[in-house]
């Protein structure tokens, strides 16, 4: 009221003409305000993951798994159980088979390791029949795990589970600090070897005032809350 009070008697010793200025600029300052507010708060501004292409429940990952180091394989040869193996990844991404050697196994399907056997083996035995078993897979459950950072209760790394969304993640890590900016929170994510960053506003998704950015996890996802510049 008193800020009311103050423009009316300033405006009765202006000319209507600067008046009409006055008033002009700020009608302009307002609505340059509210245009930015709605650009906040619009998720249609928000850059956000490509939903899942299967919309009625949640992501399934269909590329083929690739062996990482860690994994343990089972070797099955038909017929010639001696030649048959059971043994982890090593550290150089290899292992050992009988008759064959060293052969790499890190970043390649089981039938694409299958295969390779088969040709290798046939220098030795008549059409040799190879089924590759993964039996454990330590090395890709590291690199999938999920990852909580920054102004949370407790920085965490928790294995994916499939239908996964930030806010379970965020409830995994027992929610924001006080000194959080949530609304300013990060999902990074590896797509084609490069790390893409996506808007996450989680202040709104823990009040439950807007779900949008509430998305599905994704194996190797990270999560980064900032803290608020005081």
């Amino acid at each position: 009221m008193n800020l009311l009070v103050r423009f009316t008697r300033f405006s009765c010793v202006l000319s209507p003409a600067v008046l009409r200025r006055t008033v002009l600029s700020w009608m302009s300052i307002g609505l340059l305000f509210t245009l930015m507010a709605g650009c906040a708060s619009d998720p249609q501004a928000w850059q956000l993951p490509e939903p899942p292409r299967n919309s009625n429940g949640p992501s399934v990952l269909t590329h083929s798994y690739r062996m990482s180091v860690g994994d343990t394989v089972k070797i099955l040869v038909w017929r010639n159980k001696e030649l048959s193996i059971e043994e982890p990844v090593r550290p150089d991404g290899k292992i050992s088979v009988p008759l064959v050697g060293d052969i790499m196994a890190v970043g390649r399907t089981p039938q694409e390791l299958a295969t390779e056997l088969e040709q290798k083996i046939g220098d030795y035995i008549k059409n040799p029949k190879v089924t590759v078993i993964l039996t454990s897979l330590k090395g890709q459950a590291f690199l999938s795990r999920v990852r909580v950072t920054g102004s949370v209760q407790r920085n965490l790394s928790i294995p994916y589970h499939q239908g996964m969304t930030v806010l379970d993640a965020i409830l995994e890590a027992g929610g924001v600090d006080v000194y959080a900016d949530a609304n300013e929170t990060r999902l990074h994510r590896r797509i084609d070897g490069e790390m893409v960053s996506y808007d996450i506003h989680l202040e709104d998704i823990l009040e439950g005032t807007d779900m949008t950015s509430n998305v599905m996890l994704m194996p190797g996802d990270i999560i980064t809350v900032p803290e608020r510049n005081f």
